[in-house]
């Protein structure tokens, strides 16, 4: 396994892929980790050199104390790709790693290439919402709160027909360490991009799920209103639509990257 010792964290990373095409950065999704975007491998792969990473404070990352920011995840990836030399990059982000990304294309744009946002929002979610939320793990921990939290994550339909993938994300999220959620739900509980993404210049698809009442399909449109030239692309799907449509979300991602 590949560790990258950082300033800050130690993160969990693996590379798929020639090491001669362009690079692809994969950032999880609260609760997930590099795991998540295993359907999409495969046929990414083929045209980029995919680096997927384990956001710090879930799966084999270190789960550093305390409270985390976007500025110290957007500078883990930084510091990351300058690990492996890579000095540009495409980045595609889901929920949580979208902040992440319109971090980097505000912070670091030399760093960034084209920009897949999914599911995700300028600002997602209340400040409120995410204090119930570090709350609740508190009280309840992921192990319990699992089964609850991922039916948000998939439509009914999917569950009902894919019970087995659906378990596969139930214990992706039993796996994340309770501190290492609670670290992350305060840099969403902080963060609101949202008078600040408008001057985000690199291209930039924005991918919505139809029944995601997580990051919802106005906020996707308003997403990618804000942002300069950017696409706007609706799956039928919920929260973590690469895994319910992986053929159609991975589709989108590559025409976009290719084109």
């Amino acid at each position: 396994m590949s560790y990258a010792d950082l300033s800050q964290a130690r993160l969990y990373y693996v590379i798929d892929g020639p090491a001669d095409a362009p690079a692809l950065v994969l950032s999880n999704s609260l609760g997930t980790c590099a795991d998540m975007w295993a359907r999409q491998v495969p046929e990414l792969s083929k045209h980029f050199r995919v680096l997927r990473y384990d956001t710090r404070g879930h799966g084999k990352s270190s789960a550093p104390a305390g409270e985390y920011t976007f500025a110290q995840l957007g500078n883990d990836v930084a510091e990351l790709l300058a690990h492996l030399g890579i000095a540009r990059a495409h980045f595609c982000g889901l929920s949580m790693g979208g902040p992440t990304g319109m971090w980097l294309a505000l912070e670091r744009p030399e760093l960034i290439d084209r920009l897949v946002l999914c599911n995700t929002a300028a600002r997602i979610g209340t400040a409120e919402g995410w204090s119930a939320r570090i709350a609740a793990v508190g009280e309840q921990t992921l192990e319990k709160m699992a089964p609850t939290l991922v039916e948000r994550w998939l439509t009914d339909g999917y569950r009902a027909a894919e019970p087995g993938l659906t378990q596969v994300l139930v214990d992706m999220l039993r796996r994340t360490p309770d501190a290492g959620y609670q670290g992350n739900c305060a840099a969403l509980r902080d963060a609101d991009l949202r008078d600040r993404v408008s001057g985000i210049q690199a291209p930039t698809l924005v991918i919505s799920g139809t029944h995601d009442l997580a990051a919802t399909p106005a906020q996707g449109r308003e997403l990618a209103e804000a942002i300069p030239g950017a696409r706007y692309v609706e799956l039928d799907v919920s929260h973590i639509s690469n895994w319910e449509q992986p053929e159609a979300f991975t589709r989108e991602v590559l025409g976009f990257l290719t084109e």
